[in-house]
């Protein structure tokens, strides 16, 4: 019987049949060739641009690779004469409910796009994103590592990162330090701010160009209070910062200075 029903199909349908096999099979050796070809080339352009992180480019050409192999299947399901119309809707609903299950990580993803094309930042930057701040150690697909000065590695999600306020220390050539120095009342101001403009000019890796701020920021009630502002390049902010606030010392100790003193408070009883 099932000897006769093959004998029937292939009277009948055989030489149909066959034509659509080597036309399927010859779809599917076409296809896969241009699948392979268009997908060598996104990477290609997007490698050029040097403006997309080559884990995103792998990634991108993955999802396009599956897509278009999906429509190739879909397309050779056709060859055969089966209806693909439900099996597109059962993938379109497959998706949403992907989308909708992964809402989140899908936002995550979309602002690692964006990161990745626009570049706020880079890998070794020093920024404050996020909630964070400390060295990008890496920009991934769905979340960026930081590296916090205590060296805690941090993991912010994209999503968050781009929603935020972004600084970036790195990119300009130099920061500006703040610290503050307090004279006693009676000492000659202009004569600290000599002092130390010569003591924070031998302090290591303080920029010549803006030169140092040294200046009188406010009035208190144990004297003025100077405002020490050098600057410097990101890598050596900390550096500077406190070997500021030493040269401080040192300068008002070899000058004499008095330490400013906090005026009694008199209460009645």
């Amino acid at each position: 019987m099932n000897t006769e029903v093959i004998w029937n199909f292939l009277s009948t349908q055989g030489a149909d049949f066959g034509l659509k096999l080597v036309g399927a099979i010859a779809a599917w050796i076409v296809g896969r060739w241009l699948i392979s070809l268009s997908v060598r080339l996104m990477g290609s352009v997007l490698a050029r641009g040097q403006k997309i992180d080559a884990t995103l480019t792998e990634y991108l050409k993955s999802i396009v690779s599956v897509l278009l192999n999906i429509v190739l299947a879909l397309a050779l399901l056709g060859i055969f004469g089966v209806n693909t119309a439900s099996f597109a809707a059962l993938l379109a609903g497959a998706g949403l409910a992907i989308g909708t299950a992964w809402g989140g990580l899908l936002t995550h993803f979309a602002a690692g796009v964006f990161l990745q094309v626009l570049r706020p930042y880079k890998v070794g930057d020093f920024v404050s994103a996020g909630g964070v701040t400390g060295t990008v150690k890496e920009l991934g697909l769905f979340s960026t590592t930081f590296v916090t000065p205590d060296n805690v590695i941090t993991m912010v999600g994209n999503n968050k990162v781009f929603a935020d306020t972004i600084q970036n220390f790195s990119t300009l050539p130099y920061r500006r330090v703040d610290c503050v120095a307090k004279v006693a009342n009676g000492v000659d101001v202009q004569d600290a701010i000599a002092h130390l403009r010569q003591a924070v000019a031998g302090v290591a890796n303080v920029a010549r160009t803006p030169v140092p701020d040294i200046e009188i920021l406010q009035f208190t009630p144990e004297g003025p209070l100077l405002c020490v502002r050098p600057y410097t390049h990101t890598d050596h902010y900390w550096q500077v910062y406190f070997d500021t606030h030493k040269a401080i010392v040192t300068a008002f100790g070899s000058a004499g200075y008095p330490v400013p003193e906090t005026p009694m408070v008199h209460r009645s009883l």
